[in-house]
C-alpha cells in the first residue's frame, strides 16, 4: 500500500488548510484511516481517524471542533479539513492505515505515508 499526503504548508493563525492523502496498492475501503502529527521534538500525537464506511470518526482532544477527517472511497481519498488553526498546530502531519476501527482506536496502524508539513504563524 502506498499512502502520500499532500496540501500542507504555511498559513496564518486562524486560517484553513485541507490536507489530502491519496492511496494506491490497496482496496481503500478495506482500511480505516488516521491522522496523525509530528511536532519538532515532540512525540507523534493522534489527531483523528474515520472507519472503512466513514461512518464513525475519533479525534484527538487538541483539535476537537476544529478539525474534521473525511473519505472517498470510489477515488481511494481521505481529508484533513483543519480549521482554526493554531501555532501549536504546527507539525508534520501524516495519514496511516489500518485494517479496522477497533485498531484505529488503539492507534494500531499498518501503513504509513510520507508526512506533509504544515506550519501556522502567528
Amino acid at each position: 500500500v502506498q499512502l502520500q499526503a499532500s496540501g500542507g504548508g504555511l498559513v496564518q493563525a486562524g486560517g484553513s488548510l485541507r490536507l489530502s492523502c491519496a492511496v494506491s496498492g490497496r482496496t481503500f475501503v478495506g482500511y480505516a484511516m488516521g491522522w496523525f502529527r509530528q511536532a519538532p521534538g515532540k512525540e507523534r500525537e493522534f489527531v483523528g481517524g474515520i472507519s472503512r464506511s466513514g461512518d464513525s470518526t475519533e479525534y484527538g482532544d487538541s483539535i476537537k471542533g476544529r478539525f474534521t477527517i473525511s473519505r472517498d472511497n470510489a477515488n481511494n481519498m481521505g481529508y484533513l479539513q483543519m480549521n482554526s488553526l493554531k501555532p501549536e498546530d504546527t507539525a508534520v502531519y501524516y495519514c496511516a492505515l489500518t485494517l479496522n476501527f477497533r485498531r484505529l482506536l488503539a492507534r494500531v496502524m499498518d501503513y504509513w505515508g510520507k508526512g506533509t508539513l504544515v506550519t501556522v504563524s502567528s
